[in-house]
């Protein structure tokens, strides 16, 4: 499934039959991954009356209801609207879904108690590429990640002038492997996500960022195109499953 696409003025080469699933599925157990002090999303049956939505209980189907947060219980996709009080949806913030992505892989720098991604610590590992879309694995980077309990380990976070940085060369979708860009207490200044969307000043309607995803190592930095899967959720995130293809 190997095809050709032109794209931003490039030309780039993929194989569709070799796709690259960074996302993390919601699960309702202990292996799904957690933030901001929620208990696992919940997904059960159906029942009304003495019908139970279940095949293994008589039902014809299986028929369950999910409750789940995006911001918290795995991947997903954040317009502007997370911080801005009047109402804007992700689903009209992505209307393309195809971007040429730059993966890096960064240290965090102790500062104090906290972990943090420094502006210089990205524009080295971007080496003057200027990509469409960003995906930042932090380093250490271990499998562990796939099923972190997050809350109250004051995560690693970005530098809100390394938000900025991304802004001014032109990042429009900031993919990352944190529950969020900023710092767990941060006391509402969410700096990297207003920094980031230029918000409130004027706000980069059309810019995304993805949270909670995760690259192994297998996936080694370069470029690749991605494809920002996402569903259509009338809210301000939603779940989504970022894939990626390698340039050929």
């Amino acid at each position: 499934m190997k095809t050709t696409i032109e794209i931003n003025n490039q030309t780039i080469n993929v194989d569709l039959s070799k796709p690259l699933d960074i996302s993390l599925p919601i699960q309702a157990n202990e292996e799904n991954p957690l933030a901001w002090y929620l208990t696992e999303p919940t997904i059960e049956p159906v029942q009304m009356e003495d019908w139970v939505g279940k095949v293994s209980e008589g039902a014809s189907v299986n028929f369950n209801n999910i409750y789940f947060n995006p911001h918290g219980h795995g991947t997903h996709t954040e317009s502007y609207g997370h911080i801005s009080e009047e109402f804007y949806s992700v689903n009209d913030a992505l209307k393309t879904f195809f971007f040429i992505a730059e993966v890096i892989s960064v240290n965090t720098t102790e500062v104090g108690e906290d972990q943090i991604i420094f502006q210089e610590t990205i524009r080295q590992a971007l080496n003057g590429k200027t990509p469409e879309a960003i995906v930042i694995r932090s380093l250490p980077n271990s499998s562990e990640k796939k099923s972190k309990h997050w809350s109250n380990t004051n995560w690693p976070f970005l530098e809100e002038k390394a938000a900025l940085f991304l802004r001014e060369i032109g990042v429009k979708h900031l993919l990352i492997d944190l529950p969020s860009v900023d710092q767990e207490m941060d006391e509402g200044k969410l700096l990297a996500h207003k920094a980031f969307w230029n918000y409130p000043e004027n706000p980069r309607k059309d810019c995304t960022i993805t949270e909670l995803i995760y690259v192994p190592d297998s996936i080694v930095d370069g470029q690749y195109l991605l494809n920002l899967q996402m569903a259509s959720f009338h809210n301000d995130a939603s779940p989504s499953k970022p894939v990626l293809y390698k340039t050929i």
